[in-house]
């Protein structure tokens, strides 16, 4: 539906952007200070719970971000021996499992938010900012990865078991040199690249 793509690009820019805005926020902040220290014998006292803060925005924000692009590191070799519908439902399984969690953190960060804003709790050294507003994060973040997820397993459901495996990174590393590690899988010298790349991937745990 037209609604939903309009929701992911939404949350894919916040989510890109915050990341973005963050580490460079925190990266700049960190040299100056270091500047100011090391140059001209001072430091801003602020300046390393506002490095603390924007990292973190941009770490959580760029977490949710990785759930979209499905770039969070997994271990595929026990997928990779099971049958095709076996390895569809533990996927499945495990996306269900993610999406508990996920949801779990952003309701219980928001409950933990509301706290906060009763006890008006501030920040010394950040200009008596409320401390609600660094921890908007986590209900926020949680919440984005959680609707990544969630589109993660309507893709699972909505594909066929036999195509629900992609090819590793070694095979995409193959197929970008001309050869298809699956369509030219009867090729003898395919063959023996893909028996090398399982070997490979049984040794480093998939990590490969």
């Amino acid at each position: 539906m037209i609604i939903f793509k309009i929701i992911s690009k939404i949350i894919g820019f916040i989510n890109q952007s915050i990341a973005v805005i963050g580490i460079t926020g925190g990266v700049t902040v960190a040299f100056v200070n270091v500047v100011a220290r090391y140059v001209f014998d001072a430091s801003f006292v602020w300046a390393t719970e506002l490095t603390v803060f924007l990292f973190l925005w941009s770490v959580f924000f760029g977490t949710a971000y990785c759930f979209k692009r499905d770039k969070h590191i997994s271990v595929t070799i026990i997928l990779d021996i099971m049958p095709s519908r076996v390895a569809k439902i533990m996927l499945l399984l495990a996306h269900l499992v993610t999406i508990v969690f996920l949801v779990a953190v952003a309701y219980y960060g928001y409950e933990y938010l509301l706290l906060v804003i009763d006890l008006d709790e501030r920040s010394i050294d950040l200009w008596g900012m409320p401390m609600w507003v660094p921890y908007l994060v986590i209900p926020i973040a949680f919440s984005f990865a959680a609707y990544r997820v969630a589109e993660r397993i309507h893709g699972i459901l909505s594909t066929s078991h036999t195509k629900i495996l992609r090819e590793s990174e070694a095979e995409h590393v193959i197929a970008e040199m001309g050869i298809g590690a699956r369509t030219n899988q009867d090729n003898e010298h395919v063959k023996e690249l893909n028996k090398m790349i399982k070997e490979v991937e049984k040794k480093t745990g998939g990590m490969v």
